[in-house]
């Protein structure tokens, strides 16, 4: 069996933006619920917003003009290198 994938979401504390990475969290558990294993968040400073899937770099705040939704982060997945198959699992 493959080990399900890890998530993290690096926020900025100095921006305030723990409520938008932990929704961020709810949302990928909500949606891909069946093929995460674990989502991390990370307290960051400077102005950071990014997500990574096994440490791979998926969205990053600047370089990727601003905040991810589901959908950006389901096609930003498929370009990973670490990419993995979607099963037939609910889909939003």
């Amino acid at each position: 069996m493959q080990a399900k994938p890890r998530i993290a979401i690096t926020y900025c504390t100095q921006c305030h933006w723990l409520l938008r990475a932990a929704w961020m969290a709810q949302e990928l558990l909500s949606t891909f619920s069946e093929e995460i294993g674990e989502v991390a968040l990370r307290p960051a400073t400077g102005g950071a917003f990014q997500i990574e899937l096994d440490g791979d770099i998926i969205w990053e705040r600047r370089r990727d003009g601003g905040f991810p939704d589901v959908k950006n982060l389901e096609a930003a997945r498929a370009r990973s290198p670490r990419a993995r198959p979607r099963s037939g699992a609910h889909r939003r």
